[in-house]
């Protein structure tokens, strides 16, 4: 099959691009020194690949996802890295066997954790980020809390969001090292093996954490292109020109197929003007004719991919595998 048969907008990951990606990261980081997270790809498919290099731990960030992870057998070891209010679902596939560790940060999360059957918690620390997370200096009690209950306290997780995408390196590293020191001082009071943080902009500048949670590594987007990271692009939303006029083109990829809240996406030698619901305008620098197809790049990998359905696994034209992208959802 040829990419030129795919309905459009159609996702497409570039087959040569997603394996020198996954083994790059993989030497750099083996075995148990990545949790990938699977919320940027959404794929059990994809996620195999990964354990096929020794990557047995995985990073979710829903329910559905966990689920989805144990169904496919790749329960071996899975985190959820966000609070969640009811567990119920969890406490589920603990029992049926599946290592499931939840994020907790507040006493109320700790008893959900409890109340659920849920056997193993890391403690949540806010190290910068506006988001979830107890303060450092909360840790150790929150730790003692679960500990009281019968859970087991794995560690701490602490995740730099605010630091990742950031693109000076230098300011990257020593915010970076802030951060982690953060971290740090609550691991001293809660103990546990597991240092969980990171991501792929902070994979080779992270030596503090025991385990690093990088996920947008294996297909990547312009946003993480703009940090020099030795990984390609392997992701790209094919589309199809549905008008032409003077001065711009449109294309069939708009902000139903397109995570938008990193900016623009990029198509070879245009500039893209916007995107609406349906469409994409762009200004092409040599002339495209209607029912041309382009290669669109999103900015931001995760939400891309929740948006379709499927992940076609090409070699430039030639679609070699589709995959279900079977993870989104709750």
């Amino acid at each position: 099959m040829r990419i030129d048969a795919l309905t459009t907008p159609a996702l497409l990951v570039e087959a040569s691009g997603l394996e020198a990606n996954l083994r790059t990261m993989s030497d750099a980081l083996p075995e148990r020194r990545l949790r990938p997270h699977v919320k940027a790809h959404k794929c059990t498919a994809l996620a195999r690949r990964q354990a096929a290099l020794g990557h047995h731990a995985f990073t979710c960030a829903t329910i559905a996802e966990m689920e989805g992870m144990a169904r496919a057998g790749l329960g071996e070891d899975l985190l959820l890295a966000n609070e969640v209010v009811d567990a119920s679902r969890l406490g589920a596939l603990a029992r049926e066997g599946t290592r499931v560790t939840l994020a907790v940060d507040s006493p109320a999360t700790v008893d959900v954790a409890a109340r659920a059957g849920v056997p193993e918690v890391l403690i949540d620390v806010n190290v910068g980020l506006p988001r979830c997370g107890c303060r450092p200096e909360d840790a150790g009690r929150l730790a003692d809390r679960a500990r009281a209950s019968g859970l087991t306290v794995r560690g701490v997780m602490g995740y730099e969001g605010h630091v990742v995408g950031l693109e000076d390196r230098a300011t990257r590293e020593q915010m970076l090292e802030e951060s982690m020191a953060l971290l740090g001082r609550a691991h001293d009071d809660v103990g546990g093996a597991v240092v969980s943080a990171g991501g792929t902009g902070t994979y080779d500048l992270n030596g503090w954490a025991t385990e690093i949670q990088a996920g947008s590594y294996a297909l990547m987007d312009t946003a993480y292109a703009k940090l020099g990271l030795p990984f390609v692009q392997a992701l790209s939303v094919l589309a199809t020109v549905v008008s032409v006029s003077e001065r711009w083109s449109v294309a069939d990829c708009g902000l139903k197929a397109l995570g938008m809240d990193h900016g623009n996406p990029t198509v070879a030698d245009s500039d893209v003007w916007f995107c609406s619901d349906e469409h994409l305008t762009f200004a092409p620098a040599h002339r495209v004719r209607v029912g041309d197809r382009v290669r669109v790049l999103p900015a931001h990998v995760d939400p891309t991919v929740a948006y379709h359905r499927y992940l076609y696994l090409v070699d430039g034209d030639d679609v070699l595998d589709r995959w279900d992208v079977d993870l989104r959802g709750w």
